[in-house]
């Protein structure tokens, strides 16, 4: 490898919520943790699979909601700072901790590395109102939408809009105290959307979106590192094959395809906007009209950033890591062809797909290399962890069949 990483500079792997099986933490943990990076991470538990990772040096477990106060998880992140000692390098993977790191980043900065981003422009991309806002500022296409403050706009929006329309919670934070919907909702009538609106109380923290047909779309994922000048020292472009939930979710399946012209798309925005540190960018290539629409976008590392790497083994969080700590970043071309597989939820994303209607013709034919989320040779205990997390559950659904049974078994 062409590059060596500051072994001096840990790595601290961020998350608020309680979402255990996740394979981006795991991910980060290993990229950096292969190049002799300690590596540190906030857990739910001790069992989960990022815990169970041999390249963790320590395990912080410090449940959390994403609910909490702002104060309270600035303290819990500078008590763990204080825990490791030295200057570290955080890895959000989630909105919400990307968001917290920017606002109070003067603080967080006596004891951690991180980019020194606009202190509210975080917010506003993870906003989906904010990152609409800031599409139609800079003539980056985005779905048409709307953004109702009270039922009554539900009512006038319903009367006038094409069915089906999408709807999402509007802001990062208020989807973990206050969810309108359980993530993007594809809603087919008039009657169905005032149904749900019911639900949604005085000020709808909802943004309602023209639906685009998947039969005529193309989902599309950027993700790149830019340094202090939001020049990209890292970029990479893949197409999405399937999803979990279905062409709504995490990235469940996706190759690595070369496409300049969405790079250029992302390089100008982020220049425009100015914004330096990891993105992960949704976007959906609508055959109608010819252009690619702007979905989300994440101001942090996405799940399935491991697909990307460049030929000289830079990956997103690694140009992250040597960036703050003052090192090159190297240049190299993408490893076009590549496949990204997450093992747990791939299987029943294809079951969905198949009568889907949903093509992916800039998918190649045939995958150049695998990269698997959660299995690795040299870090077998994750897969391990996950598979026993996931058989949790249904054991315990098992064993409630199995006094079912024997009770009236016994009764008879």
């Amino acid at each position: 490898m062409p590059f060596e990483a500051d072994r001096e500079v840990p790595g601290l792997i961020v998350k608020f919520g309680d979402y255990p099986l996740h394979h981006g933490g795991v991910g980060a943990i290993r990229s950096l943790g292969r190049l002799g990076v300690p590596m540190y991470a906030i857990t739910e538990d001790r069992f989960t699979p990022a815990a169970a990772s041999r390249y963790l040096t320590k395990a912080f477990v410090w449940p959390t909601t994403g609910a909490e106060e702002p104060g309270r998880l600035v303290e819990g992140l500078l008590r763990i700072g204080r825990a490791i000692g030295r200057p570290t390098v955080l890895v959000p993977t989630d909105e919400e901790a990307a968001v917290l790191i920017a606002e109070h980043r003067d603080e967080l900065g006596a004891r951690f590395l991180v980019p020194r981003v606009e202190r509210g422009l975080p917010r506003r991309l993870a906003s989906k109102q904010g990152l609409h806002e800031l599409c139609v500022e800079h003539g980056i296409p985005s779905p048409t939408a709307a953004f109702p403050q009270s039922y009554d706009d539900v009512v006038a929006f319903a009367d006038k809009a094409l069915f089906p329309v999408v709807a999402k919670n509007r802001e990062a934070f208020v989807r973990r105290t206050r969810p309108a919907v359980n993530g993007t909702t594809r809603i087919a009538t008039r009657e169905g959307l005032l149904s749900l609106a019911r639900d949604w109380g005085e000020r709808p923290g909802v943004i309602l979106q023209e639906y685009l047909p998947r039969e005529q779309a193309e989902d599309w994922i950027v993700h790149a590192y830019f340094d202090a000048d939001s020049t990209p020292l890292a970029m990479f472009t893949g197409v999405k094959v399937r999803s979990w939930p279905p062409h709504a979710g995490m990235t469940a399946n996706a190759y690595v395809v070369d496409n300049p012209e969405l790079a250029d798309l992302a390089a100008r925005f982020i220049k425009e906007i100015g914004f330096t540190g990891v993105i992960d960018l949704d976007l959906r290539f609508d055959r109608r009209d010819g252009l690619y629409k702007l979905l989300d976008f994440n101001p942090r590392m996405g799940a399935q950033f491991r697909l990307f790497e460049n030929e000289s083994g830079v990956d997103v969080v690694r140009a992250l890591h040597l960036d703050l700590t003052g090192r090159r970043v190297p240049e190299g071309e993408q490893r076009a062809g590549h496949r990204y597989i997450v093992e747990n939820i791939d299987l029943p994303a294809l079951l969905a797909y198949r009568r889907s209607g949903y093509t992916t013709p800039h998918a190649p034919d045939r995958a150049s290399g695998t990269e698997l989320a959660w299995l690795a040779g040299d870090d077998p205990l994750p897969f391990l962890t996950m598979l026993a997390r996931l058989a949790r559950p249904g054991v315990k659904h098992l064993r409630q069949m199995y006094r079912l049974w024997r009770t009236n078994h016994t009764t008879k």
